[in-house]
């Protein structure tokens, strides 16, 4: 095959070394605009794991660049006047000129032509190639050239950065944070060679524009940096080495996805995208190189795979597209967490969080890091953070002892402390009968509360018969309701160490359906009541029943309902309550402008939709007792364009908290049916973590939330004050015992009826680990 390379970065040079070795025949040149051994910007980095990938593939290469490289374990925090240090990292850093120059050489020896100081304008320019990569770079012209057909989706980023380099040495992985009068930046700091460390200087682009560096060149931005990152810089300088850029040398990040990675040209050539022109990933995690790399290894496997013939391009090509665009999604995923973490830190965290807890927070940053990985990285670090944890909410460390994890820790609100961070999420049961709650719901919330959590929740109690969702739903409008939740928490307070909670609310335009598995939010077939909301509306077009607008006296009435069922509650000695206002229902209606397109004081600004929602807020807590939690469970994303949006879920926060409000729970969506939910394991954690911070009261974060790992992941870095568990205590009631046995933490209290299994289930998870420690 006769192949061009457009591009000679990491992975063009890479895809070109290796397609040579696997056939000496193909005839292949790499077109670079740069002159011969020239390069700019300083130090890139890789995993371990890419070095094992490179090494399988070209040892001799793998070999040079490992001779070359800087390796580290460590990753060191400066903030705050402190120094916090964490290992078992392992990342590797070389200069990106050596990097390029031990694969230009390599390519050199194989027999691959390499042009320099050439500007590629086409891929016409090659009308007899068979195959082109554009390995050109996140502005890349072929990319450009297509882009109807590449279909690429390119972000600006929001944060300013630059990159710089010093001679001063770093022996860790290095984050400085340094607060300015007018913000924060960090700078990302890392040694690639014995003499050279690469120093990125990050910040916001009002806390740049406040510093004047939009009207500062080159050698005045570099000044500046100098100044703020003094302290850690001891007096050496910095150094620029972007001379090939144009104006300020403070760039926006580029995050560029396609939706297509290759085509045919008119010449009858294929063209595929590689590296940066296909795909970036933010410096935050250093997976930019990784990716280029491995873009090359599974292209050339797919050659391999195939015998290397022209005719079996295309398939090559879609099968190499398919591979690497679901690992390219994973990392890209990470990255995007990472950058956003650092786009929002001096907003959200460098203030509001002690260092240690930074540290945690930062470590944790993209997800790919959990509680557990790293106590495998560093559990000496981990165990220590454990142990301020723990302090912090009350738990003496026993001399010796372990702490236990930040899962098993309590926390006070008001007068009552839960014994651990694990709630039982309120899941419809519809399983009542005329609003009576019976034997079902006994057994199916104490078998929860026996089971480990600390605080169990009953479904959403209704409080009218025509504020049910479906006729199985529980009410609090009758004195035979209160009687009957009064008898479930009289036995959980008798038989376990759980706290009872009662969540109300009213269905609104949502009521007045089928039990779920009869048809979830259909009509009743028959025996339909009228229903309301803030504005006439049907929640499934065509299909649900017309809610209509509530009127000054329904407000009034359904108010008043509501702190009856307040009352209730606390007659019936629930030891929490919630007041729902989430997932569309009667108060939610008011607060999503997709529900509320009311007119007078109740409708259009965020202010006004708030109206009513806080008006029941205050009735119900004026009537709760305060020695007890009231928490308020929102939609912090209504998944909708126009919605609501997370900026607008810490607006609300701020106004419940005012309004006197203990917790926030934060769930999202179901207030539209034409909502488009981005899902994965933990995915509406963010919304917890951001309201916790901008809105500055507690939270709790809900929501594929189905491990230990995830609970102390989110636990100890702030992100949320308590974990409400949803399906996972569906399956098993025992949720909280079994986590503790798998995670291997003895210290919970087991109901005594059940101990004789706790060693049982704790010897069965020991004996997993030991067999999986075998096979390696």
């Amino acid at each position: 095959m006769k192949i061009v390379c457009i591009g000679g970065g990491p992975a063009g040079l890479y895809f070109a070394l290796l397609m040579k070795q696997q056939d000496p025949g193909h005839d292949i040149t790499v077109v670079e605009r740069n002159k011969p051994y020239d390069t700019f910007g300083w130090g890139v980095v890789f995993s371990d794991a890419t070095m094992d990938n490179m090494r399988a593939w070209d040892r001799e290469t793998a070999g040079e660049i490992q001779e070359a490289f800087n390796h580290w374990d460590d990753i060191e925090l400066r903030f705050k006047g402190r120094a916090i240090r964490s290992g078992g990292h392992g990342f590797v850093g070389i200069g990106r000129k050596r990097l390029l120059n031990i694969l230009q050489a390599r390519c050199e020896r194989l027999g691959v032509k390499l042009v320099f100081d050439t500007e590629v304008a086409s891929d016409e320019d090659f009308p007899d190639a068979d195959l082109i990569i554009a390995s050109d770079g996140v502005n890349s012209r072929i990319r450009t050239r297509y882009a109807e057909g590449f279909q690429p989706d390119i972000v600006t980023r929001p944060n300013r950065y630059i990159w710089l380099g010093t001679h001063k040495l770093f022996d860790a992985f290095t984050f400085d944070f340094q607060r300015t009068e007018h913000g924060w930046f960090q700078a990302h700091i890392y040694k690639f060679d014995d003499q050279t460390t690469t120093f990125i200087v990050e910040c916001p682009e009002a806390v740049w524009k406040a510093h004047g560096l939009d009207q500062a060149d080159q050698d005045q931005s570099v000044a500046f940096c100098e100044r703020v990152f003094a302290e850690s810089l001891q007096g050496a300088p910095l150094m620029a080495n972007a001379r090939h850029l144009r104006g300020s040398a403070w760039l926006n990040f580029q995050r560029v996805v396609c939706a297509q990675w290759w085509l045919e040209n008119r010449a009858g050539a294929h063209v595929v995208l590689m590296g940066d022109a296909v795909h970036t990933a933010h410096f935050a995690i250093g997976s930019g190189t990784k990716l280029a790399i491995e873009d090359a290894i599974e292209l050339a496997r797919q050659f391999k795979q195939t015998g290397g013939r022209r005719e079996d391009i295309p398939g090559v090509l879609a099968a190499y597209q398919e591979l690497r665009r679901i690992e390219t999604l994973r990392i890209q995923n990470a990255a995007w967490n990472a950058m956003e973490w650092f786009e929002v830190c001096g907003e959200r965290y460098c203030d509001q969080l002690e260092p240690e807890q930074f540290m945690y927070s930062m470590l944790t940053r993209s997800q790919r890091i959990s509680h557990e990985n790293l106590r495998l990285r560093d559990s000496a670090w981990l165990e220590g953070y454990e142990h301020w944890f723990a302090q912090r909410a009350g738990v003496e460390a026993t001399q010796g002892g372990k702490p236990p994890p930040p899962m098993f820790t309590p926390y006070t609100v008001r007068g009552v402390t839960l014994k651990n961070r694990i709630v039982v999420s309120p899941m419809a049961q519809y399983s009542a009968k005329d609003g009576l709650v019976g034997d079902y719901h006994l057994v199916h919330l104490g078998a929860r509360a026996m089971g480990g959590a600390a605080l169990v929740f009953a479904e959403m109690a209704c409080v009218s018969a025509d504020g049910r969702i479906t006729p199985g739903c529980p009410g609090l409008y009758r004195p035979e309701h209160t009687a009957a939740f009064r008898r479930i928490a009289e036995w959980i307070h008798a038989h376990t160490d759980a706290k009872f909670g009662i969540q109300i609310g009213h269905a609104g335009a949502k009521a007045s359906t089928r039990i779920a598995w009869e048809g979830i939010d259909q009509p009743l077939a028959e025996g339909n009541w009228p229903i309301v909301s803030a504005s006439p509306q049907q929640y499934l077009e065509g299909v649900s029943q017309v809610a209509r607008e509530m009127s000054r006296a329904d407000m009034e009435t359904i108010q008043a309902q509501f702190v009856h069922a307040a009352r209730a509650a606390a007659d019936a000695g629930a030891d929490w309550l919630e007041l729902h206002c989430a997932h569309g229902y009667l108060l939610s209606s008011f607060i999503s402008p997709l529900t509320n397109r009311r007119t007078d004081a109740y409708g259009g600004s965020l202010e006004n939709r708030l109206r009513y929602p806080l008006e029941v807020f205050a009735a119900v807590r004026s009537v709760w007792p305060q020695d007890k939690p009231l928490s308020v469970r929102i939609s912090a994303h209504d998944w909708v364009e126009g919605g609501m949006t997370p900026q607008d879920a810490v607006e609300v926060a701020r106004a419940f908290r005012a309004a006197g409000a203990d917790m926030i729970d934060c769930s999202s969506g179901q207030v539209s049916k034409r909502e488009k939910p981005v899902y994965g394991r933990m995915f509406q954690t963010p919304f917890s973590d951001r309201i916790r911070q901008e809105a500055e009261i507690p939270t709790i974060a809900v929501g594929a939330i189905s491990e230990a790992d995830h609970a102390n992941s989110i636990l100890a870095a702030g992100r949320a004050d308590l974990c409400a568990i949803a399906r996972p205590h569906l399956a098993n009631p025992a949720w909280t015992l079994t986590e503790a046995a798998r995670i291997g933490y003895k210290g919970v209290h087991w109901p005594p009826q059940y101990r004789s299994g706790k060693q049982q289930l704790e010897s069965h998870f020991e004996r997993e680990k030991a067999m999986q420690a075998e096979r390696g």
